[in-house]
């Protein structure tokens, strides 16, 4: 694009890339006079962008924040990045559905029709679950400013859905904010309760600000590698080590192919004995729970071990004959 318009794109562009910009610097990459580069800034700051700048022999110009936002320039790998988030955040859980169909929608209207064409191709689909918890975005605004600033939170921790009642009768939670973090279409506050003396990690949907924040804090370090491996330590009931605390191996009466989709998670692994038979090695909170995690493939089981997972079997079959009996 050239003239005016072409030129000032290219001064926002150049704008974008690089903090400090000397006046002769941008003229001269411009290919015009420093008077044109002051009266182009001026023309951008009247469409909103707040180009601060600074007299001198440092002197120059920098693009800054504004209090509204402005027309945006995106090249092609950054709009086609936007529009595939805007997709993605769908299943996220995250309270903002409606508005980033309405910015995708926007987005996707002004795209050439090359890069609309890559955006079709990419056919990104996110499938959502019945129930799907959904937390309000002021909730995870309010807890990842108090991330930032280290401050402590206090919040009401609301019941589960589908069970009546305050799953917390007593007094507010107070903790040390470490990391929201977002897993499988639900958000986590990860924390040190500072009542529990312990780490937990809590629903965002299901927590409850009370205001204002309380106090400033150091933070601590947190168990595992990194938040990530913390939080798929925890959900395994596990406190910083990311493998489940119950592991065993059975050989079933299924083709590999049948188990694999399902063993997906790091520890667990599947091994082909011939047609029809398979090896599994898999992993539960607790041996029962792993027994009957086998028993969801709906399969013969032929050899079992530990000895512990054995007994578990024992206990299912037991409980399972009883409730038939009944």
């Amino acid at each position: 694009m050239g003239g005016p318009t072409g030129r000032l794109l290219d001064l926002l562009s150049l704008l974008q890339v690089r903090r400090d910009w000397p006046g002769p610097v941008l003229a001269d990459r411009l290919g015009t006079s420093e008077r044109t580069v002051r009266r182009d800034v001026e023309r951008l700051r009247e469409l909103g962008y707040p180009v601060r700048s600074s007299k001198g022999p440092d002197g120059g110009y920098r693009l800054g924040a504004g209090s509204r936002l402005p027309p945006l320039l995106l090249d092609d790998e950054q709009a086609v990045a936007i529009a595939v988030a805007l997709r993605v955040v769908g299943g996220a859980g995250a309270g903002v559905e409606e508005a980033a169909l309405r910015a995708l929608t926007t987005l996707t209207q002004v795209l050439p029709g090359r890069l609309r064409e890559r955006l079709a191709a990419l056919d990104v689909d996110v499938a959502t679950r019945p129930g799907h918890a959904v937390v309000d975005p002021d909730v995870l605004v309010l807890l990842s400013a108090a991330v930032r600033a280290r401050e402590v939170v206090r919040f009401d921790y609301a019941s589960p859905p589908g069970v009546e009642g305050p799953a917390d009768a007593g007094p507010p939670r107070r903790v040390e904010p470490h990391h929201v973090v977002s897993r499988s279409g639900r958000w986590y506050l990860v924390a040190w309760d500072l009542d529990r003396r312990a780490w937990r990690t809590f629903r965002v949907d299901r927590v409850v600000p009370r205001t204002p924040n309380g106090p400033r804090f150091t933070p601590r370090s947190l168990p595992g590698e990194d938040v990530t491996t913390f939080l798929a330590a925890h959900l395994k009931g596990r406190s910083g080590v990311d493998r489940w605390e119950c592991v065993g191996e059975v050989v079933l009466a299924c083709d590999a192919r049948e188990v694999a989709p399902y063993l997906d998670e790091p520890g667990s692994s599947v091994e082909r004995l011939g047609p029809g038979r398979c090896r599994a090695t898999l992993g539960a909170w607790s041996w029962r729970a792993l027994a009957a995690r086998v028993g969801a493939f709906d399969a013969d089981v032929e050899a079992v071990a530990p000895a512990e997972l054995r007994e578990a079997f024992g206990q299912l079959a037991r409980r399972f004959a009883a409730a038939g009996d009944g």
